[in-house]
């Protein structure tokens, strides 16, 4: 019988009283460190480690939709659909953690819920960006960051770029050689369904071997809101099973609020031209 195996023996390295370690390259002292129940409820630490994580992998969305925009104004398409898949991805990610935040009851939730006091979800500063960013720009929102000079910043800076979805139809416009409604491209306005823009997305689906690289652009970007959409949906079933129809904590309907912005579109046209094709 052979002892215990000691990786040292095989050239690992097991002293970091000196170089970097696996510990100090992620900051983990910071990060295990940043949660800070308010009560004694057991479930209140799924309850911040649920919001923190997802926080954290909408970080990477972000840093990814802001290279996939700049990678299609200078058609560089590949690097921009990896991209754009791997935000399809990380919504799926998001997506999981619902079913473990589910497995906390209304009676777990009631134990811990008044320490929120009114914070919410409703206030994150990057879900925000994040539909700032695909086009959904409803500038209503931005109150909610007033109190946070630097975050709302970010929010009015973001207002004055392109959206993916402006720089994606401007790449429909240059491959079909046609010029789309001015007001398809209203920086601080939530993009709305327009005809001419169905018309031209139809034309790219009616002849996908012509305009491959434009109709796969329009799928990676059907894609993304499928997996945004299942988050949505995911997340008002989560808060009707754990709260009911109760107002939420920020102040808004709850459940009503969650149902009605399932009925945001963040690329309308493409799935409107399928009816038609």
């Amino acid at each position: 019988m052979t002892g215990a195996y000691d990786p040292g023996q095989d050239g690992a390295q097991m002293s970091f009283k000196v170089d970097m370690s696996y510990g100090d390259y992620l900051g983990l002292d910071d990060l295990l460190g940043a949660q800070g129940p308010l009560s004694d409820a057991h479930d209140e630490m799924l309850f911040i480690i649920q919001h923190q994580t997802s926080e954290l992998w909408m970080r990477l969305a972000l840093h990814e939709l802001d290279a996939a925009r700049g990678h299609i104004q200078t058609e560089r398409f590949s690097e921009a659909f990896k991209m754009i898949t791997r935000v399809a991805r990380i919504f799926e990610q998001l997506n999981s953690a619902w079913d473990v935040l589910r497995t906390m009851t209304p009676s777990d939730y009631t134990a811990f819920r008044t320490q929120l006091g009114a914070s919410s979800g409703f206030q994150s500063h990057q879900y925000r960006l994040i539909e700032f960013f695909v086009g959904n720009r409803n500038t209503a929102m931005l109150k909610v960051h007033e109190h946070r000079p630097e975050l709302h910043a970010k929010l009015v800076a973001e207002l004055e770029r392109p959206s993916l979805y402006h720089v994606a139809l401007r790449a429909l416009e240059k491959e079909l050689d046609v010029s789309l409604p001015e007001d398809a491209f209203r920086m601080k306005e939530p993009h709305q369904s327009d005809d001419a823009i169905v018309a031209a997305w139809s034309a790219v689906y009616r002849a996908p071997e012509t305009h491959w690289t434009l109709y796969e652009l329009a799928e990676k970007l059907v894609d993304l809101e499928d997996y945004f959409r299942r988050w949505r949906f995911n997340h008002v079933t989560t808060v009707e099973r754990i709260i009911g129809f109760k107002r939420g904590t920020g102040g808004t309907s709850g459940v009503k609020y969650l149902r009605r912005m399932l009925e945001v579109e963040l690329f309308p046209e493409l799935w409107n031209l399928r009816g038609g094709l």
